[in-house]
């Protein structure tokens, strides 16, 4: 029987400080995946966690009005994100950098997991493509 290796989304990685935020917002380059907007920032110099990626995770209010659903989209991103993860932050590693990401959901209904996962690793293959990692 053959071990995988456990996968986690700590706290660590998660992007939280206004400052960070905003000068993600400020200075990112973003594209349309549908059903997401993904913003990134290579290399700002702050302190980074140790896999090479701080992610931000937005439904907004406006778009998906019931708390249940923001949550269940919000769960959905961050499981895509956890899961696939793994060869994205092992480049940034391998290569020195380091990737502030957002994800914000564009879309006014919820949307299975499988349209979140074919986004998210466009996703990943653009940011490669872009930054050369």
């Amino acid at each position: 029987m053959e071990r995988t290796e456990r996968v986690f989304f700590p706290k660590s990685e998660r992007l939280h400080l206004k400052k960070d935020i905003d000068w993600l917002f400020d200075n990112g380059q973003s594209f349309i995946l549908y059903p997401l907007r993904i913003v990134y920032l290579p290399d700002t110099g702050n302190t980074f966690p140790v896999s090479g990626l701080s992610v931000l995770i937005s439904v907004p209010k406006k778009r998906i009005r019931r708390a249940v659903q923001r949550n269940r989209i919000r769960r959905l991103i961050r499981e895509t994100f956890r899961l696939n993860k793994k060869e994205l932050s092992d480049l940034c590693k391998q290569n020195g950098k380091h990737l502030q990401i957002a994800f914000m959901y564009v879309c006014n209904e919820v949307k299975p997991y499988t349209d979140m996962e074919k986004a998210m690793l466009k996703a990943f293959t653009m940011i490669r493509r872009k930054e050369n990692l």
